[in-house]
């Protein structure tokens, strides 16, 4: 009995700077990219080129997609077309995630590596599956420190673009009562669900990809590890689900991406702007006439 090939999967890659990566992958996904990833110094597998360079990997339905969005986009950034073999893509960057400390307490720990916790450690186990968010991303990262510090018992949290559901599920070991994960895709939905099942705080995080337009609820607590392109032209509708006196993170921003974020949110004022590497998050509050 003849074995049937493996399927091969079609991957534009492009080597950019990061001020044009944001542009870049908005043109992507207009040539008919169906996800995404940006690899940088900060990721499990690094960009080509070192520290000035942003590599974008954009997957594709099939091979004549790719091959047109390649002739789109021309000699201007030199893309190519590697291809991932039936299922290796699973397990090639797992040997990259290893358990870490993020903050002071947190432990992000992959749910297939033992880790021995001392005392004090808050161990989140994590199989991010197809969905952003390891923690290994300083945007990440960022917002974990955050959620560590400010996060306060029987708060009840929304995250927006929730991935893996790193944030929100990290919020919940912290104390919070409830969260609310909304992400615009159906594989991330699957994986907070596992991830949160696995970290035994499935009762108190519901995820789904309702949009945030359709939210109804205040929350005290929202945060939005997205991107500056999302942020800006959703930033009524995030605001909205802030309650008055209410904090709201933001991350995802290269460094000059950070001012015409904060000018989207007028109602709110600056508590701080942590950095990490290339990467700033915003720390808001809504101010209480808000």
């Amino acid at each position: 009995m003849n074995t049937p090939a493996a399927a091969r999967y079609p991957y534009v890659h492009v080597d950019v700077t990061p001020d044009e990566a944001e542009l870049l992958g908005a043109e992507l996904f207009e040539l008919g990219a169906q996800g995404l990833e940006e690899r940088d110094d900060s990721t499990l597998q690094h960009a080509e080129g070192g520290a000035a360079r942003v590599t974008l990997v954009a997957s594709f339905a099939d091979e004549e997609s790719a091959q047109a969005a390649v002739v789109a986009l021309g000699d201007r950034y030199k893309p190519r077309i590697e291809h991932v073999v039936g299922d290796e893509w699973r397990d090639g960057w797992r040997k990259y995630f290893k358990p870490m400390r993020v903050g002071k307490r947190l432990v992000v720990k992959p749910s297939w590596e033992p880790y021995e916790a001392v005392a004090g450690d808050v161990v989140l186990t994590l199989d991010p599956g197809q969905a952003f968010g390891t923690g290994t991303h300083e945007s990440t990262q960022l917002l974990l420190g955050e959620v560590e510090t400010r996060v306060q018992p029987g708060m009840r949290v929304l995250d927006v673009g929730a991935g893996s559901g790193i944030l929100g599920i990290a919020a919940l070991l912290f104390g919070a009562k409830s969260v609310e994960a909304i992400d615009t895709d159906s594989l991330a939905v699957d994986a907070c669900e596992e991830n949160a099942a696995a970290n035994g705080v499935s009762e108190k995080l519901k995820a789904s990809t309702l949009p945030v337009q359709r939210i109804e609820a205040r929350f005290p607590l929202v945060f939005a590890n997205i991107e500056a392109r999302v942020l800006v032209p959703l930033a009524a509708e995030i605001a909205r689900c802030v309650e008055p006196s209410g904090l709201l993170l933001l991350s995802g921003l290269l460094h000059e991406h950070a001012d015409p974020v904060r000018a989207a949110y007028p109602g709110f004022e600056e508590l701080a702007r942590p950095t990490r590497g290339d990467w700033s998050a915003l720390v808001l509050r809504k101010r209480a006439n808000g």
